[in-house]
């Protein structure tokens, strides 16, 4: 690697938005991963590392998390003037949208369909495969999640 390569790596790794960026996202799995732990919904080390790493839902949104924390540390560093600054909050906005709305209503159809194909699957109709059931977020879980993004964004900048 060029010294130019480590230097671009090390800016990277030192940024503060790429790390409230990264952290507010570990943290807020972390907070998932304790809580399932702690209410024993926790079965097996793979579900461990798939909570800690992975998985979606549950609270905090990891994915609100990341997102808030993106635009307020951009908005410390560019100025909530910047055009930098008003995408990161637009990016934001779809995001939490996206957390709450979309996916929290698919996810919901998706089970209610899985819950009739394995219904009728007993009742000697044609196999069914389940669909995914992506877990969305309920709003308590993503205004969680945006409120420890905004507040490791804010660290991140400040200190």
């Amino acid at each position: 690697m060029g010294n130019t390569a480590k230097l671009q790596l090390h800016l990277l790794m030192t940024s503060p938005v790429f790390l409230s960026a990264i952290f507010s996202w570990l943290s807020a799995q972390l907070i998932k991963t304790l809580i399932r732990l702690v209410s024993g919904r926790v079965s097996s080390l793979k579900e461990l590392f798939e909570l800690l790493f992975w998985k979606t839902g549950s609270m905090p949104s990891s994915h609100c998390a990341l997102v808030v924390a993106l635009a307020t540390s951009i908005g410390y560093r560019s100025g909530i003037h910047s055009d930098i600054f008003i995408l990161a909050c637009c990016f934001a906005l779809v995001v939490v949208r996206d957390a709450v709305g979309v996916r929290r209503s698919s996810g919901i159809q998706a089970k209610v369909i899985n819950e009739i194909g394995f219904v009728l699957s007993k009742k000697e109709m044609p196999d069914f495969k389940p669909v995914k059931e992506v877990q969305g977020h309920k709003p308590l879980e993503v205004i969680i999640g945006s409120l420890l993004g905004f507040f490791i964004g804010t660290a991140f900048s400040i200190l």
